[in-house]
């Protein structure tokens, strides 16, 4: 169980048409901890996210108002919630259908039906990853090809703009850059960027590179600072 309580305790909001899941999940975040605020469509839900600042997100895919894959990127062009972790719920057991939900922003997904047990754990472990990723104040600096990072400030500019990451993306930008040139797997970078605690596969990997590719490459599809080194993973240029 999480120790934060009261003010302190992470926000969650929950994104759901289904009032029976609804309830479900924030009865069992209650229990550990959490304090819910749950929405059962689209538009509610993208007031909300302009509103008030949350530290996690749970999105369903199919919601009436506007879809969740619409607000997911609405959630990452603007707002407090821009470098919220977002989890996605989906009723779609195909591979594409998780790809498209990653590449709108969510950092994670879960297949309907799902165990409460497992729902927490997947929440558990991206706030966790969060907090790590916030605290990793102490990482140095870095500079090259353009880009600039600054760990204590959560601060990246690129080409004289300042652009705004995912905590995912700020990890695994940071990472690269501290190694440039150095060829890392996406089995390396499933632990060091999810933590040991991972759910997605190498494909989310990849995903999660072509998003950091469209803020900090000029030509995403020609890119020159995110280099790929095919069948194996991905290095930062030199």
């Amino acid at each position: 169980m999480i120790d934060d309580s009261g003010a302190h305790a992470p926000r969650v909001l929950i994104v759901e048409d289904e009032e029976s899941i609804r309830d479900l999940v924030c009865f069992h975040l209650d229990l550990n901890g959490y304090r819910c605020v749950s929405v059962g469509d689209g538009k509610q839900a993208l007031r909300s996210i302009a509103e008030d600042s949350f530290d996690l997100v749970v999105l369903d895919l199919n919601l009436p108002g506007l879809d969740g894959l619409s607000l997911c990127r609405a959630i990452r062009r603007d707002g407090p919630n821009q470098e919220v972790p977002i989890l996605m719920l989906t009723a779609r057991r195909e591979e594409s259908d998780k790809v498209l939900g990653l590449e709108s922003g969510a950092d994670d997904y879960l297949t309907k039906p799902f165990s409460v047990r497992e729902f927490v754990a997947r929440a558990s472990a991206m706030l966790r990853r969060r907090r790590h990723a916030l605290s990793q104040g102490a990482r140095r600096s870095l500079s090259s090809l353009g880009v600039s990072i600054d760990p204590g400030r959560r601060r990246v500019v690129c080409d004289g703009r300042e652009v705004a990451l995912t905590p995912q993306e700020f990890s695994l930008l940071h990472l690269l850059m501290s190694q440039p040139g150095i060829v890392l797997s996406r089995e390396e970078l499933l632990e060091k960027v999810w933590g040991s605690e991972v759910f997605v596969t190498g494909r989310g990997v990849d995903t999660l590179v072509t998003r950091l590719r469209r803020k900090v490459e000029e030509d995403p599809s020609r890119p020159k600072r995110i280099i790929t080194a095919r069948g194996i993973g991905y290095k930062f240029g030199e």
